[in-house]
């Protein structure tokens, strides 16, 4: 429920249900005090009406916090102060081992693999469509080095970013 449209019917269904909340942000509804289980359960029932699903399992909403966290670091500016896993346990309050088991559990990856994919992801980005060199790029996304970066890259996608560019650059002018 991140759409504009989807969190305008969820408004309006804690309004019809008189659901106190405080805000919804990127689809996680803030309540200003306890409700009862029967109202969440109309409640939840009205979303399905509308293909919206509510989601109350920390096992599942963990997770997705976790990777919303990391895909927010990634397309930030700034530079991390902490570590990434001093960042989320502050974050969300709970024990790394914990968030981290949790996460490999619900996910079948790590976080720290997860955000080599999204940082990669970034960088293919950066190279193409923001047309940045290979050492800005790693620059932005917090490599100690170029070297780092490339060598993560090809992991990931089985080429260097420099193949990759020109394979970009090469496809784009035959359209």
């Amino acid at each position: 429920m991140i759409c504009p449209c989807c969190t305008e019917v969820v408004k309006l269904l804690l309004q019809k249900f008189e659901i106190p909340y405080v805000s919804i942000n990127s689809g996680v509804i803030e309540l200003t005090e306890t409700v009862g289980a029967e109202k969440i359960f109309l409640f939840g029932c009205e979303l399905q009406k509308y293909d919206l699903e509510l989601v109350t399992d920390l096992h599942i909403l963990l997770p997705e916090k976790i990777k919303k966290l990391i895909i927010e670091l990634v397309y930030k500016r700034d530079k991390l102060s902490i570590n990434l896993s001093d960042y989320l346990s502050q974050k969300l309050h709970y024990n790394y081992t914990y968030l981290s088991n949790l996460f490999r559990l619900q996910e079948g990856k790590t976080i720290e693999h997860f955000l080599i994919e999204k940082k990669i992801h970034r960088a293919k980005e950066l190279l193409t469509f923001e047309n940045l060199s290979l050492t800005e790029t790693a620059n932005m996304l917090n490599y100690s080095s170029t070297a780092h970066l490339s060598k993560q890259f090809k992991k990931v996608t089985g080429q260097s970013p420099s193949l990759f560019k020109l394979e970009f650059l090469n496809n784009g002018q035959k359209k």
